[in-house]
């Protein structure tokens, strides 16, 4: 039987989106697949500049659990995606998607799987950063992975990794002009600053008190213990 969605979760989606459109994050955007449905995100990344993905607009759809942030999302490629960490159908296979169990076959640590801390920003940065920098020892995609290492080793003389690379990368240029989406491709254009007008923060902070006193008393511990780890990492 599927499991029910808990109140907690459609809340801390709900927030999670609300804050990423208030204050849009580099490298990719976020909406609904179904406004009916805030389980389902269409998500479309754009390729770093200064790497083999500039200029590049890719597709993909999370799909988070019903017992969110406690389980881990999915992230799934509908733009084609050729990588040693993305299998055949799309789907990414990173630690931080991982469910945080105990299994030393896998050779990941714990501390590198899923944990309720993690939010919808850290996954598609961890991502973006994979696209650049791909985990060989592991890999989803075998070919892919030995054709990397092959353009790594020959120090980018040979070109098969780089040229299909290069190809999606210029096939997803229709979905953005079908689209109507421009892609960033200087670092000032890809780094977005954008801070919430004060009446966003106002209904921000409204909103996210008004999650907490939804949650029990563990998960409103493990709320403000986040907020804490939050502030103590803010720059001054």
């Amino acid at each position: 039987m599927a499991q029910s969605p808990s109140g907690s979760a459609v809340k801390a989606l709900q927030l999670e989106l609300k804050k990423i459109q208030a204050e849009p994050v580099e490298g990719f955007r976020v909406k609904l697949a179904n406004d009916d449905n805030i389980f389902e995100w269409e998500v479309a990344i754009f390729g770093p500049p200064g790497t083999l993905y500039e200029g590049g607009y890719f597709k993909a759809h999370m799909k988070f659990p019903p017992d969110y942030p406690y389980s881990p999302p999915s992230v799934r490629f509908i733009s084609k995606m050729w990588h040693p960490n993305v299998y055949e159908n799309g789907e990414v296979c990173i630690s931080i998607l991982h469910p945080p169990v105990d299994d030393p076959q896998s050779g990941e640590l714990p501390s590198e799987r899923w944990n309720p801390t993690q939010t919808v920003r850290t996954i598609l940065l961890s991502v973006i950063s994979l696209l650049n920098e791909p985990n060989t020892f592991s890999p989803a995609n075998v070919d892919a992975s030995v054709m990397f290492r092959k353009w790594k080793e020959s120090k980018e003389k040979e070109k098969e990794y780089e040229n299909i690379i290069r190809k999606q990368v210029q096939a997803t240029k229709e979905d953005a002009a079908r689209d109507q989406v421009r892609v960033p491709t200087t670092l000032q254009e890809y780094c977005v600053s954008s801070m919430p007008s004060h009446d966003n923060q106002v209904d921000a902070d409204f909103y996210d008190d008004d999650y907490v006193d939804d949650l029990d008393d563990d998960e409103q511990e493990m709320y403000h213990e986040e907020d804490e780890e939050d502030s103590g990492n803010e720059e001054s």
